[in-house]
């Protein structure tokens, strides 16, 4: 059993382990907060059960994989029309990847990012 992978830090006086849910709230957060971000895509599977009301999940289009040390992030977007995509995403993974670092001391091994639609702006008529 000494070989056995944990996904919690020992320290002197117990353990500490992230919760995979804190990875998603901190992902959710540093991404929204890139300009050209609409919001998270959960995707059309998500959709229909949120719009059944059988899902409350707050951090939808986000999945995470949590270990001792390091962590992985996929993350699905909607963009604003009109913004460059490829500087968007870039942005969301270095968001992330600051942000889950700084926060948690997790080595961020990769941040996956999805475009899954564009959003345009409706002029008032």
């Amino acid at each position: 059993m000494e070989n056995e992978i944990k996904d919690y830090e020992v320290t002197e006086i117990g353990t500490i382990q992230i919760s995979p849910q804190v990875i998603e709230v901190i992902t959710k957060l540093s991404t929204i907060e890139v300009e050209g971000v609409a919001g998270l895509s959960g995707g059309f599977t998500e959709g229909i059960v949120e719009f059944l009301g059988r899902n409350k999940n707050t951090t939808k289009g986000i999945k995470v994989e949590v270990g001792q040390k390091e962590t992985a992030v996929d993350v699905s977007v909607i963009i604003k029309y009109g913004y460059p995509i490829p500087k968007v995403a870039e942005e969301i993974q270095q968001s992330v990847k600051n942000a889950i670092e700084s926060m948690t001391e997790l080595t961020v091994v990769e941040v996956n990012v999805h475009i899954d639609a564009i959003q345009i702006e409706e002029k008032d008529e």
